[in-house]
C-alpha cells in the first residue's frame, strides 16, 4: 500500500522506515514547517518543573546552554514519543501522560504542589490547549515559553500532485487537526477533491478528522485512541482488506 505521510521532519522520515518495515511504500510531503525559536531568554530560576505538549518543544532545547540545568528538572510530556525524545537528551526524570494534554494537566494537578514553584511550559507557536489557563485555576504560576513555531506548507510538490492525480496515493496519514486543515485546503486549491474522496485517510483522533469535512464524505479511518500504533494497526488492517 502506498501512502502519503504529512507530518513534518525528522518524524516524517522515521514513520516512512517503519512503514516500509511494514511492507508498505510511503510519499513523504510534510505540510507542516518547523523553526525553532532562541531560548537563551529563558529563566529557570524558580522553576520546579517543565511540561513539554510535542516533541519539539524539548527538541528546541538541543545543543542550548539551557539544556544542562533543564534536564535535571521533572519534564511532564503528553505521550510516549515526546518522552522517549526527552530521555534521549538526558532528561533525569519523565512523567509520561496519557496522551492529551488536558489528562497530563489532570496528573500534574494530582502530583504537584502549586506552592513549590512554577511550571514551565515548552509550547509552541499554536496552542491546542492552554495549560495556564487549565493550570492557574489550581492554584500555579506558569510560564509559557514559545519555542518553536510551525508554519503551513503553501501547495502539494508536483510529483505528490501527478500521484495523487493518477491514483498511484492508495491512502493518507494525518496526524494533527492543523496537518489535516492544510490537507484539505492544498486538495482544494489543486482541484484534487475528486481523487481522493475514495482514499482511506487515517487520521489520528476525531479531532483530525473533523478538519476533513470540508472536502464532503471521504473515507475516514479513525483511531479509537491518539496513538500512532493504533493508526498503523489501521493501515495494515484497511490494507489486509484490499488484498495489498
Amino acid at each position: 500500500m502506498r501512502l502519503l505521510i504529512t507530518r513534518p521532519e525528522p518524524d516524517a522520515l522515521k514513520l516512512q522506515a517503519v512503514l516500509e518495515d511494514m511492507g508498505h511504500e510511503a510519499t513523504v510531503e510534510p505540510l507542516l514547517n518547523v523553526s525553532f525559536e532562541d531560548v537563551s531568554r529563558i529563566d529557570l530560576d524558580g522553576v520546579q518543573a517543565l511540561v513539554a505538549t510535542s516533541r519539539n518543544g524539548v527538541r528546541a532545547l538541543r545543543s542550548t546552554p539551557l539544556l544542562p540545568r533543564a534536564r535535571t528538572l521533572p519534564l511532564f510530556t503528553v505521550g510516549k514519543a515526546t518522552a522517549a525524545e526527552a530521555r534521549a537528551l538526558g532528561f533525569e526524570m519523565v512523567v509520561t501522560g496519557a496522551g492529551t494534554a488536558r489528562e497530563l494537566v489532570t496528573h500534574i494537578v494530582s502530583v504537584v504542589d502549586p506552592a513549590a514553584g512554577l511550571i514551565g511550559h515548552l509550547a509552541g507557536d499554536t496552542l491546542a490547549v492552554n495549560l495556564r489557563q487549565e493550570l492557574e485555576p489550581h492554584g500555579f504560576r506558569v510560564l509559557e515559553w514559545v519555542v518553536y513555531r510551525v508554519g503551513p506548507a503553501t501547495s502539494f510538490a508536483p510529483e505528490v500532485v501527478e500521484q495523487l492525480a493518477m491514483g498511484e496515493i492508495e491512502g493518507v496519514i494525518l496526524l494533527s487537526p492543523r496537518t489535516a486543515g492544510v490537507y484539505a485546503k492544498l486538495v482544494r486549491a489543486h482541484a484534487l477533491q475528486a481523487n481522493v474522496r475514495p482514499l482511506p485517510h487515517f487520521c489520528l483522533s476525531p479531532a483530525v478528522a473533523r478538519r476533513l469535512e470540508s472536502l464532503g464524505q471521504l473515507a475516514v479511518v479513525t483511531a479509537q485512541e491518539p496513538k500512532l500504533e493504533e493508526v498503523l494497526a489501521l493501515i495494515d488492517e484497511t490494507a489486509a482488506k484490499s488484498g495489498d
